[in-house]
């Protein structure tokens, strides 16, 4: 039974988008704060009991990407919404992941089985990602001053990892579905 700890910890952090939204949409950055630390302190949980006892599944591989995008795309949306992200950036952040969404589709469809692991590349912007928003829900609570000029460098790096993991996705995997013999061989 403890074996599905770690997908149950991930479908709670999925229920969390809508709390997450509505505090970012109601102007409450302090409580919105606390769940998206909350969501990111499952995520870390979640993954260690996977690794930790072995209890890493395929479903779970799959989860766990989707519960990240949902949050991170509900945050992006939800704070561009509100007027203190600009639209651009989270229609990037949007742009990037149903451009993945539709291409792992479909891959699968054409092609054959989807590989959901995710590149460091991925893996890094994710982080970046994640960081960016804790930082402006700590700047929008009040809890620690921001400067604008830190803030633009912050968005710029935010968009630069984005934009370098979407082409990234479609290098790869376009080159996958051009060669996929070549693909099949490597996996041997």
């Amino acid at each position: 039974m403890l074996r599905h700890l770690p997908n149950l910890i991930t479908a709670l952090r999925m229920v969390l988008v809508v709390p997450l939204c509505w505090l970012i949409g109601a102007g409450r950055y302090d409580d919105a704060l606390l769940v998206a630390a909350v969501a990111g302190l499952s995520d870390a949980v979640d993954g260690f009991l996977a690794k930790r006892f072995g209890w890493q599944s395929w479903i779970g591989g799959m989860l766990d990407p989707i519960a990240d995008k949902l949050l991170l795309t509900a945050a992006f949306v939800s704070l561009a919404l509100a007027g203190e992200l600009p639209v651009w950036l989270a229609a990037l952040i949007v742009g990037r992941d149903l451009a993945i969404v539709v291409g792992a589709i479909a891959y699968h469809n054409l092609i054959g089985r989807f590989d959901a692991a995710p590149s460091r590349l991925s893996k890094l912007t994710t982080v970046i990602q994640i960081a960016f928003v804790l930082v402006e829900l700590l700047r929008l609570s009040h809890w620690v001053e921001v400067p604008p000029t830190l803030r633009m460098i912050l968005i710029v790096i935010t968009a630069g990892f984005t934009l370098a993991s979407g082409l990234h996705y479609v290098l790869v995997w376009g080159a996958r579905a051009r060669h996929p013999a070549r693909v099949k061989e490597e996996g041997k």
